[in-house]
């Protein structure tokens, strides 16, 4: 059997192969951030989620050495056995403080955490409504609810209301969207999403792993947008740790204790990494101005970008989407800037829709004016070697 299987999985392979759809892991050494070791050669990151350069913060390291003394490497059980640390606890209250929720509940990922609140949330007789270009989480974890799915055009919110307006009544219509959507760098129409289900009497999901602790002054711009009843952000981005949490009422929180699978039947993630986040936070907190350099670093890079005549999106994140629509084509600009000494990956089908290939160029308050300027170069100069080789 093993033989016959390994058959097929290598003609898929194959396939992928001769569709350029194929990936390959880079090993990167030493410590993430701006500047990295890829593969043994040093390059500089524009591929990461690091928005505001804490990945490598020593002040996170130092708090996630202190937990590891004191608490060890890992929490032996789940956190409704004997795994609830304190750590996890502190963690939870001051994201409950920061977010202006009652509760909040720690899980070990952003996908966990979908997967959880939508399976617990929804059964067969509800109704989840959703953005088309959701992330993969939400869009499993609605699948696997097995609930009435019904999408609606990208950040279309009229059409997202038509489709609350056919919800079966009487049961539990949710509707569910990423706030600012990781590879158009765009952000959903939460005021009237929000407007939208408080006439159908729907429940707001929004997942704001990419928003959370970067947009706005304090860096809870999603939430002075709309305050969702369910609020899903990961403290891998802006925090530079990993994880992620669900944010609402008292009610709500409990429930999930009860019922969130992903979270009742995993292992709780170690305190040392709840201890991280925390510090983390405190200097998301503390320190606007890494949001200040960002937006400044992402208006360098815009205004570079179109000196040189390179076509990008209308995006104003830190994600910068440069769409080349061919798989090859976009394998073939990555590997021209990675000779050149610049990291940004190319993403293909399934993540992006067919004819969409891309590379995602994202910014981080760590990187200089310089290293941007340089970006900018190399990208025209690997475009015009596209264009001669076409």
């Amino acid at each position: 059997m093993t033989g016959a299987l390994d058959d097929r999985l290598g003609e898929e392979l194959t396939r992928l192969r001769a569709q350029d759809l194929h990936r390959l892991r880079r090993v990167v050494s030493g410590r993430h951030g701006a500047e990295l070791v890829v593969d043994g050669r040093r390059c500089i990151n524009f591929c990461s989620n690091d928005y505001l350069g804490l990945a490598g913060d020593p002040r996170i390291a130092r708090a996630a050495q202190r937990a590891l003394e004191e608490s060890g490497t890992g929490s032996g059980a789940a956190a409704l056995v004997s795994g609830y640390n304190a750590e996890h606890r502190a963690l939870e209250e001051a994201l409950a403080a920061y977010t202006g929720y009652p509760r909040a509940l720690l899980f070990s990922s952003g996908w966990a955490a979908n997967l959880g609140v939508l399976r617990a949330l929804l059964g067969r007789d509800d109704t989840l409504v959703a953005d088309e270009l959701n992330h993969a989480s939400l869009i499993d974890g609605g699948r696997l609810a097995g609930a009435r799915y019904l999408r609606y055009p990208h950040a279309d919110a009229d059409a997202a209301a038509k489709q609350l307006a056919v919800a079966r009544r009487g049961h539990t219509t949710l509707l569910a969207t990423d706030a600012l959507f990781s590879m158009d760098g765009d952000c959903a129409p939460l005021a009237a999403l929000a407007a939208a289900c408080g006439r159908a009497g729907a429940s707001l999901m929004v997942d704001d792993a990419h928003g959370f602790g970067v947009l706005g002054a304090d860096g809870l711009g999603t939430l002075r947008l709309a305050r969702p009843d369910i609020y899903v952000a990961t403290l891998g981005k802006a925090l530079g740790v990993a994880g992620a949490f669900v944010a609402g009422s008292e009610t709500l929180v409990d429930y999930l204790v009860q019922r969130a699978r992903s979270w009742v039947f995993s292992t709780a993630p170690p305190p040392a990494l709840a201890a991280a986040a925390r510090c983390g936070l405190s200097i998301v907190q503390a320190e606007g101005q890494r949001r200040e350099r960002l937006a400044s670093l992402i208006a360098e890079f815009r205004a570079g970008a179109a000196q040189r005549g390179i076509a990008l999106g209308a995006s104003t994140t830190a994600i910068q989407p440069l769409v080349l629509g061919g798989e090859r084509r976009a394998l073939a600009l990555s590997t021209a800037l990675l000779a050149r000494g610049y990291w940004v990956a190319a993403i293909r089908p399934p993540t992006v829709p067919v004819g969409t290939a891309r590379l995602r160029i994202t910014l981080s308050a760590a990187h200089t004016s310089a290293q941007v300027e340089g970006l900018c170069d190399a990208l025209a100069a690997g475009l015009r070697e596209l264009a001669q080789a076409a």
